[in-house]
């Protein structure tokens, strides 16, 4: 078998994400003393005893709710206890049975999945409170361990009782070969929506409800294009506007999926058109220099002419001037529209930004572009640039030696890339160009 998956599961507010964090070794799952932080669920890794683990954070049950967040958290819940080989029923010491614990607890029962009662906040794990006895009630075949996520005692035991609960299996590590997909952008752009296109299911939770998507939740799909991992992110929003710990970590979040991904995919709402929050989500992307594609979506939702096209294009290269060599791409996550082009379209930017030119063609790019234009002169001195060489892919970094890097302005480095861009196309990728005077450590 591949890995073996360990959800955990309960209430909101019992410290699940807490306690996935600890087993990961990182923070990855958002964590406040407020329910419902946790909303999709958030997948990591852990290792015990020389065995590697899947472990899925879940946002937290409320068994009898009508809300309509609430009631999607459930439903992801149940999903993630389908995708499990163990389930981690995790309550509050603290809090003591709770009629709600019951309720999950026969919930859990019917999955037929091996249950691993956990109780937490047992600060003492050696001096447990009586209130810990109560949890045997529940009936599970394995007895409750008792745990503290903050301070991660109680751990080692829990990992035992899921091995135990598991029993033996024998997996193959696989190495990723993926391309990671972040898909960016201002609350309620469709992010979410567009992800759950892609994959043909109800991977995520989908709302009008502007910041909805709180934690970067990575999701494998594997289609006739090839294997994408897509990183959802939280809305990003301006900054002034981020009034809570929860949405800085949010954006947060966005800004290390953006670092973790070969491909961002920026997306705007086609209804409101292209805003200065937009230039600003899409300089993230540029600035750590990822590829990108610029998704307008809701594109079925607009009026439209001959021109409409051409005139929202226009806007776009007119606001995110910086990076015109992104492509764009007209989507619509309710109607299925352009997704299979935007499928293509990743897999080509991330060929373009993964491209290396040999030194010998570099250089006769660079021959031709200073015999058409001239380099600069500064008080009768003349700009020589002596060669180039690329050094590095994603994005695609070159170094040209010269022997002024003062005399070497901006409008030529633009023209050189631009000569670049023509011959060798690099479409979606930024490109890094580095100035050393001849004689110059290039390492540095």
């Amino acid at each position: 078998m591949s890995k073996p998956i360990i959800a955990i599961v309960g209430r909101p507010n019992v410290g699940k994400s807490t306690l996935f964090n600890k087993l990961i070794g990182e923070r990855r799952s958002i964590v406040e003393d407020v329910p419902g932080v946790t909303r999709d669920r958030i997948y990591g890794e852990t290792e015990w005893c020389g065995k590697k683990f899947i472990v899925i954070d879940t946002g937290g049950i409320e068994p009898k709710s009508d809300d309509i967040i609430l009631s999607q958290m459930k439903f992801q819940a149940q999903v993630a206890i389908e995708d499990a080989d163990v389930i981690v029923f995790m309550c509050d010491v603290r809090t003591g049975l709770t009629a709600n614990d019951r309720d999950i607890a026969i919930m859990l029962k019917k999955s037929g999945k091996p249950i691993v009662p956990c109780i937490n906040k047992c600060d003492s794990v050696g001096h447990l409170p009586y209130e810990f006895y109560e949890f045997y009630e529940l009936g599970f075949e394995t007895e409750p361990v008792a745990v503290s996520s903050v301070h991660g005692s109680g751990t080692g035991d829990l990992l035992d009782a899921c091995v135990e609960a598991i029993g033996e299996w024998d997996y193959t590590e696989e190495e990723d070969d993926s391309v990671k997909v972040a898909v960016i952008g201002k609350p309620n752009a469709g992010k979410s929506s567009i992800i759950n296109k892609m994959l043909g299911e109800q991977r995520l939770i989908v709302s009008n409800i502007a910041g909805t998507t709180r934690d970067a939740v990575d999701t494998v799909l594997e289609n006739t294009y090839g294997k994408f991992t897509m990183i959802d992110t939280a809305g990003i929003r301006r900054q002034s506007k981020i009034n809570d710990n929860i949405e800085k970590y949010s954006v947060l979040r966005a800004h290390m999926a953006v670092e973790r991904a070969d491909v961002c995919l920026i997306m705007i709402d086609a209804g409101t058109g292209i805003t200065e929050q937009d230039e600003k989500i899409a300089g993230i992307a540029h600035e750590a220099g990822k590829a990108s594609i610029i998704v307008v979506n809701k594109w079925d939702s607009i009026e439209k002419d001959n021109h409409t096209v051409n005139e929202f294009t226009k806007k776009i290269r007119e606001a995110l001037a910086y990076m015109t060599y992104a492509p764009i791409i007209f989507v619509s996550a309710k109607t299925g529209q352009r997704i299979g082009d935007l499928f293509e379209r990743i897999l080509y930017v991330q060929n373009q930004t993964n491209t290396r030119i040999s030194t010998g063609m570099l250089n006769e790019v660079l021959g031709e572009a200073t015999m058409r234009t001239q380099p600069p002169t500064d008080k009768g001195r003349r700009l020589k640039i002596y060669y180039m060489t690329q050094i590095s892919v994603a994005p695609p970094t070159f170094v040209i030696f010269c022997n002024s890097a003062e005399l070497f302005h901006y409008s030529y480095q633009r023209y050189i890339e631009n000569c670049l861009r023509e011959t060798f196309g690099f479409t979606g990728t930024p490109i890094k160009l580095i100035i050393r005077e001849r004689g110059e450590d290039s390492k540095k």
